[in-house]
């Protein structure tokens, strides 16, 4: 059986001593959100999650989500966790108390995703999809709807969906084909099909308020004739009763590789009635603004997913008996030794704990820039803010959902044969982790992101939020012996970054597909040197408390191993992707169509 435990001692280390999450409660609102208050938050949110979420998982994998005449059931066991979930506030943390939410920090809220995500990925989907509805109505609804549909949303009584895609459209949404007539009361009547929705229809909760994206008569083409529509399952009266039955349905249960306990459904809307969010003709305007703190939290998924995929291959190493080390027993009281006295073992362990640690330093820091972004008192930081955040955002979304697909994989290739039969749990995580590397834009699309649109913004602008923080830091511990073994290998590879951040620039001005040949490894370069800089970050804290950490030293000593074992076994892997940005676009591109 699986096992589950909050990391909190390591989320602590990250929001308290990396990032310096005490800076929230200085920020307007957030006066309440000192370390004392988020770390009792913290400290219940892993209760919940370990012990009522966890029991649930390999239970809602087996039996998932049944259809029949319409009605889509959860698995035994989700309504009533849902019910509790939603009585603890839990769906409303972040949201506006004006609505009911609890007004705490996005950061604090993508703390606990990461949590919830390790212990019920499937569950999680629910109330993060609802938040996405509850943040676009809230930037761009009118007063009226807010009023009836925000509180709802918070409470988590109704849910919320994104209904963005079609049979013949995914990514390129500028083909949607959904309709949306105008009414002389001043509604609309959405018809379409959308698929691939996710929690469409369930009985989790007494609503469901679909955010739909149509085209109006007169709409332009493309990209620029969308819409966005508030479309509920059951209309509601002004006291945000329900009432009659929206004309929409649920055509079919998907059926997945992954996350069975998640409904994702075929919608049919067949002259649904439905309200404006935002102006005509800038619904993917209305549906961006939801889309940073979406991408974040799919991040936080695959964040989930390593977690937890490490915690049981560790436990796993340190209990499986199979031969002797290399050098003899190291456990001779024991008829053999446990794999983890295994170097290759403890390579893999050990890589897997560096990605997760490092992509968690790395998300939350982005977390609270989130936050600084909407809340700080100074314009100047709170552009500085917003411009890190869309620079780092399709890095954190490609990278750490490849990481958790990737951690997943070496979790089960630590439990060798027992990984790969049901009973431990293990191949689920593979499974579920699998799909955050395609929705909320595949790692693909995040590459083109970062390229196309981040890199050459502004002649650079954004970059800059990044790099001249890493410059000034590595100013400022040139001289730092707590870091000198590390320095050296993290400048080159920040060297190797600025260098493919300007052939990929110069070289996509002339050919668009120079830099989108480039596009997934230069991803991954960033992403590997950002990490590094958040993992230097630890280490000088780690550093710095060690010689005082009495019963914690175990702890910082661990950071710092974990440190170097980054720096010298998985950073190198900055020097093949520069050869291979470098290499161009011509073996890429060279092969015919046909000849595929």
């Amino acid at each position: 059986m699986p096992i589950y435990k909050a990391p909190l001692e390591d989320v602590r280390f990250v929001l308290n001593e990396v990032i310096g999450a005490a800076q929230l409660a200085q920020l307007p609102g957030y006066g309440e959100a000192t370390p004392e208050a988020i770390d009792a938050v913290l400290e219940e949110a892993a209760k919940i999650c370990e012990d009522l979420l966890f029991p649930l998982n390999q239970s809602g994998d087996a039996e998932g989500c049944t259809f029949e005449h319409g009605v889509v059931k959860t698995p035994p066991g989700f309504k009533d966790a849902y019910t509790t979930f939603c009585q603890g506030g839990w769906a409303g943390l972040s949201c506006d108390p004006e609505f009911g939410g609890q007004g705490l920090p996005t950061l604090l809220s993508l703390a606990i995703d990461e949590m919830v995500c390790s212990a019920n990925l499937s569950f999680g989907m629910y109330p993060g999809l609802s938040h996405g509805a509850y943040n676009a109505i809230e930037k761009h609804a009118t007063a009226e709807l807010k009023k009836l549909y925000l509180p709802k949303l918070a409470a988590g009584t109704w849910t919320g969906t994104m209904c963005l895609t079609e049979p013949q459209c995914g990514t390129d949404l500028g083909l949607i084909r959904t309709k949306a007539v105008p009414q002389p009361d001043g509604t609309y009547k959405i018809t379409g099909a959308k698929i691939f929705i996710s929690a469409g229809e369930h009985d989790l909760a007494e609503n469901i308020v679909h955010l739909v994206l149509a085209r109006l008569p007169d709409a332009p083409p493309d990209i620029r004739g969308l819409s966005l529509f508030l479309t509920p399952k059951f209309i509601p009266d002004a006291q945000g009763k329900v009432g009659a039955r929206n004309a929409l349905s649920c055509g079919r249960l998907e059926h997945k590789m992954g996350i069975k306990a998640s409904a994702t459904c075929a919608m049919n809307f067949d002259g649904a009635t439905a309200w404006l969010v935002g102006k005509p003709n800038q619904g993917l305007r209305a549906m961006f603004t939801m889309m940073n703190e979406a991408r974040l939290a799919v991040g936080m998924q695959g964040l989930g997913v390593a977690e937890i995929s490490y915690q049981n291959a560790a436990r796993y190493a340190q209990e499986r008996l199979q031969g002797r080390g290399l050098k003899g027993a190291v456990f001779p009281e024991k008829p053999a030794d446990p794999i983890v006295v295994h170097p290759d073992v403890r390579r893999s362990l050990m890589t897997m704990r560096a990605l997760v640690e490092g992509c968690r330093a790395l998300a939350y820091s982005i977390g609270l820039e989130l936050d600084i972004e909407a809340r700080h008192v100074d314009p100047a930081r709170r552009e500085a803010a917003g411009q890190l955040v869309a620079l780092m955002i399709p890095v954190v979304k490609a990278f750490v959902t490849d990481v958790g697909f990737d951690v997943a994989n070496m979790g089960m290739q630590v439990f060798g044969g027992h990984g790969y039969i049901r009973d431990t749990g293990v191949e689920q995580y593979v499974r579920d982790a699998r799909i955050a590397q395609i929705y909320e834009g595949t790692n693909g699309v995040q590459a083109l992101d970062l390229v196309g649109r981040k890199m050459p913004d502004n002649y650079g602008r954004l970059m800059r939020q990044f790099f001249h923080p890493v410059a000034d830091f590595l100013q400022a511990e040139k001289d730092n012996p707590a870091l000198a073994d590390m320095l050296p290998l993290f400048m080159s590879a920040f060297g190797k970054l600025q260098m493919s951040s300007l052939t990929v620039a110069t070289r996509g001005v002339v050919n668009p597909d120079e830099a989108g040949a480039a596009a997934t490894d230069y991803l991954r370069l960033f992403a590997l040197v950002a990490l590094g800089f958040m993992w230097l970050r630890m280490a000088k804290v780690a550093a710095e408390k060690l010689p005082q950490a009495g019963a914690r030293a175990g702890f910082y000593d661990s950071k710092l191993k974990t440190a170097r074992f980054f720096f010298s076994k998985i950073l190198p892997q900055a020097n093949a992707l520069n050869l291979a940005i470098l290499s161009g676009a011509k073996t890429v591109m060279d092969m015919p169509a046909e000849a595929f």
